[in-house]
């Protein structure tokens, strides 16, 4: 087979494909027009984030069977395109996990010994040690946002100076904290007690500005920040006042809201900060890492066609793929749905198929349920193929049963959260060819369509409550599309579905939550 190695990797790679008895051409940095003709009959690309791979170059390349990003990110490659043609995309995650953990630490070490500032001083030609003085690590409470790969890391490492570490990451598994010796604990609960914070979250709507400017408010003075994850959950701007004000003593950024950091860039100026070029990845060991995992997987494929750590590619026969279809669509809305309306720290998922579909590939249906859920819980792309691999990594416990009991419906999917404390359940039941429903949420059976935007209520069961929230849902000019309802009168509280014809904004739902014996509602945007 032929591969081009299109942006400038470890050489590692080419010689462990040539090894295999591939052809390399090794040609980084190619104008596009001559990239489009060495590809166009190259069998494997690989590429960093310097090529942009999208559907024009696919079409160029018409041999083309699999591309691998020498790295985990795969922004640059137009992933839909490349399902579309048939085209495997793989990627190599977690090879630059030690890399980014040292430069995190190497960022939280230079600000608080004034490093950076020390060096400058020396260059012009001082001797001072004034405005220098910097403070220890031992005894002193980090604050790790995000407990990852990298923010696990991150954190046995500042154990090892003799920290406190407290954890916020609100979907660790119960028992994962305890485990490495940290404390979990609410955001609100680190903000006052944290010395050093480091961010290492994933970015997304949830995590946008996750140290805003209330927070930064509710951080004891002279506390220190590192954000060596994505760009935008540190809020620049608040960042930079606290500074001014004396509440931050020092902040180091390795990732920004725009990048490149524009030239005239306040960050760039001010005595507080040190800065890096998202050097996170950058070191020789990490390069070699993706390099030698991407030549090795093209290897695997290309010789035994086994695909490891693609992001775009699950294999059913086409009569199976048929017959699976609504079921996987009703699974991948059910893990939704888990992620959007429970709370709790759940470390076991449990993936129950009764009745006509008892026979259908289990693994289909729990990979398209963890696809659902994690989807809404991490920013990281996660599909079919990566799902259930991605949870196991983050400390999941994956269980898959083969059940009899169907509850009167001719096949049912059932899938469970459990901790330690508790458990949810949902359940779920094609009807005809193709109408997914839920038709069970905890201790309410009730049935309602899969799809469009939902409304879950669960209140006390007593007259005037549904009255009261459909008032506030009418009053925002949204109209009632469906309903359903389900009642349990051990507990005597109700569950209503409200399917909506357009979304509830949060100052609505928030009304919906102040309404007197309503006990939570959460609004679910299902695929419509």
């Amino acid at each position: 087979m032929k591969v081009l190695l299109a942006d400038a990797v470890s050489a590692e790679c080419g010689r462990l494909l040539e090894d295999a008895g591939h052809e390399v051409i090794d040609r980084p940095g190619q104008a596009r027009a001559d990239l489009q003709s060495t590809l166009a009959n190259c069998e494997g690309l690989v590429v960093r984030s310097a090529t942009t791979v999208d559907a024009a170059l696919m079409d160029a390349a018409p041999e083309l069977q699999v591309i691998g990003r020498a790295g985990s990110g795969v922004d640059n490659i137009d992933v839909e395109a490349a399902t579309a043609r048939g085209i495997i995309v793989m990627n190599a995650p977690g090879e630059n996990t030690l890399s980014a953990a040292e430069h995190a630490w190497a960022m939280l070490m230079a600000i608080s010994r004034n490093v950076v500032r020390g060096h400058d001083s020396m260059v012009q030609g001082q001797w001072s040690k004034k405005g220098l003085m910097g403070v220890e690590l031992h005894s002193k409470t980090l604050g790790v946002l995000g407990l990852g790969r990298i923010g696990r890391e991150v954190a046995t490492r500042a154990k090892a100076f003799g920290m406190t570490v407290l954890v916020y990451d609100p979907f660790l598994p119960s028992g994962a904290a305890e485990a490495i010796g940290v404390e979990l604990c609410e955001l609100d609960a680190i903000w006052p007690r944290a010395d050093f914070l480091t961010v290492h979250a994933p970015l997304t709507d949830k995590t946008h500005h996750l140290v805003d400017a209330r927070a930064l408010s509710l951080c004891k003075d002279g506390v220190r920040v590192v954000n060596c994850a994505r760009g935008g959950l540190v809020d620049e701007a608040a960042l930079l006042d606290a500074l001014d004000s004396g509440r931050v003593a020092g902040a180091a950024l390795d990732v920004f809201e725009q990048e490149p950091l524009p030239a005239d860039s306040p960050l760039r100026s001010h005595a507080g900060l040190v800065l890096t070029p998202h050097l996170g990845a950058s070191t020789s060991e990490a390069q070699d890492k993706v390099a030698i995992r991407i030549a090795e997987q093209f290897n695997d494929y290309f010789a035994r066609d086994l695909v490891r750590n693609a992001v775009n590619m699950i294999a059913l026969e086409p009569q199976v793929a048929e017959r699976l279809a609504p079921w996987q669509k009703l699974a991948e809305t059910i893990g939704l749905v888990h992620a959007e309306v429970m709370d709790g720290q759940f470390g076991e998922v449990e993936v129950s198929i009764s009745g006509e579909i008892r026979e259908l590939p289990l693994r289909a249906f729990t990979s398209a349920v963890l696809k659902g859920f994690l989807s809404v819980l991490l920013s990281e792309r996660i599909n079919l193929v990566n799902a259930e691999a991605v949870a196991r990594s983050r400390g999941f416990e994956v269980r898959e049963v083969r059940g009899n009991e169907t509850d009167g419906y001719s096949g049912l999917l059932t899938v469970r959260l459990r901790s330690a404390e508790a458990e949810h359940v949902i359940e779920g039941a094609v009807f005809g060819v193709n109408h997914p429903k839920i038709v069970r949420v905890d201790d309410f059976y009730v049935e309602t369509d899969a799809r469009g935007d939902v409304l879950f209520v669960q209140n006390d069961d007593v007259p005037g409550r549904l009255a009261a929230v459909a008032a506030v849902i009418a009053k925002y000019d949204v109209n009632i599309a469906d309903f359903a309802l389900g009642r349990n009168r051990e507990s005597g509280q109700a569950m209503n579905a409200v399917h909506l014809d357009n979304p509830l904004g949060e100052s609505a739902l928030q009304e919906v939550r102040d309404v007197q014996g309503v006990h939570w509602a959460r609004l679910v945007r299902m695929p419509r």
